[in-house]
């Protein structure tokens, strides 16, 4: 079969021809038919800390029907339309993931390749008003921000919500997930037109980061926030503990402007705030993230679709971060 392989010397992505991978009792066999990128194998390809003596296949997201099935597998059939559940090997604590948690894409191979074969575990039946591209879009953006928004932000109708960073798939999906659920919703951004964009998909308003004064321009906006999605953390992160209202949460996922710093203990806990680290999510929470999507009939925002042979320019535009909402590869087009 084709697939995207890293080449760990340069750490570009190419396509090779490869072995068509083995196909266990439990596992299902899916031709894949979109993938989509994430901020995750971004990093891994601009950070070159991945190193392995086979082929490495990134891809943590992806969509396709099934080809094969393994003999105890009894729950799909052949032709079966189907997603991918990223999140490997969480283990029974639903607070924390285990130490043999991982990603899907390494180091087990991911979906950037023409087949992939998974345990049947991780596999649920495609959302029936969602394509196959829209489809590839939902699995780890959406379970990041089901679990940051609902488990770790405790969201409630009719809470006041601020998502740091809009344009990006997990932000995207936090804002149409709170916008369907009842709250009321404010976003960052550093491009005007992003904000646009967010306050025509539901949120209430929005400020630009860059400005000195964007902090306080929420307050008056909002009067403050009981739930906050952040994706940046850095310097201004101390802001968002400001803008908590009294008892609120703020649930990180990211770090795209570095570490914490500056923060006021005594805004903390006088405030009564809780901050939690999030990441992924387990399998009940992936369960009700997509009958979520199902029910309220939530479709992701789709920013462009590149054929495979061109992923590393969608990389790039990821790099740049100039997209709004997912960036899919059609994994038809090699």
């Amino acid at each position: 079969m084709k697939a995207i392989v890293l080449n760990q010397d340069t750490y570009e992505l190419e396509t090779k021809e490869v072995d068509l991978p083995k196909l266990a009792p439990s596992d299902i066999r899916i031709k894949l038919e979109a993938a989509s990128i994430n901020h995750h194998e971004l990093w891994s390809l601009k950070e070159k800390d991945l190193k392995c003596k086979s082929n490495i296949i990134l891809g943590s997201d992806g969509a396709g029907t099934i080809v094969e099935i393994g003999s105890s597998v009894k729950t799909f059939k052949i032709n079966d339309e189907v997603l991918i559940n990223p999140s490997i090997n969480w283990g029974p604590d639903p607070k924390a993931q285990c130490e043999k948690h991982e990603i899907l894409g390494y180091p087990t191979q991911g979906t950037f390749a023409e087949f992939i074969s998974i345990n049947h575990e991780y596999v649920r039946p495609k959302p029936k008003h969602l394509s196959f591209e829209e489809s590839a879009a939902l699995p780890l953006a959406g379970l990041t921000a089901y679990r940051a928004l609902f488990t770790r932000g405790e969201l409630e109708s009719k809470s006041k919500v601020l998502i740091t960073g809009i344009g990006g798939g997990v932000a995207l999906f936090a804002l149409n997930f709170a916008v369907a659920s009842g709250a009321e919703v404010y976003v960052t951004s550093g491009n005007s037109i992003k904000i646009s964009k967010a306050v025509d998909l539901g949120a209430k308003g929005g400020v630009s980061y860059k400005d000195i004064d964007w902090s306080s321009k929420l307050r008056k906006m909002s009067d403050g926030f009981d739930v906050i999605i952040d994706s940046a953390a850095g310097e201004d992160f101390v802001k968002l503990t400001e803008l908590a209202n009294p008892g609120g949460r703020i649930a990180v996922f990211g770090r795209t402007a570095g570490r914490i710093t500056n923060l006021n203990p005594k805004t903390i806990f006088w405030k009564q705030l809780s901050i939690h680290g999030t990441t992924m999510g387990n399998d009940h929470e992936f369960k009700k993230m997509i009958e979520l999507v199902c029910s309220k009939r939530i479709k992701p925002v789709i920013d462009s679709v590149y054929p495979a042979h061109k992923i590393n320019v969608a990389f790039e535009k990821m790099n740049k971060g100039e997209q709004f909402g997912k960036i899919i590869i059609n994994m038809k087009d090699f």
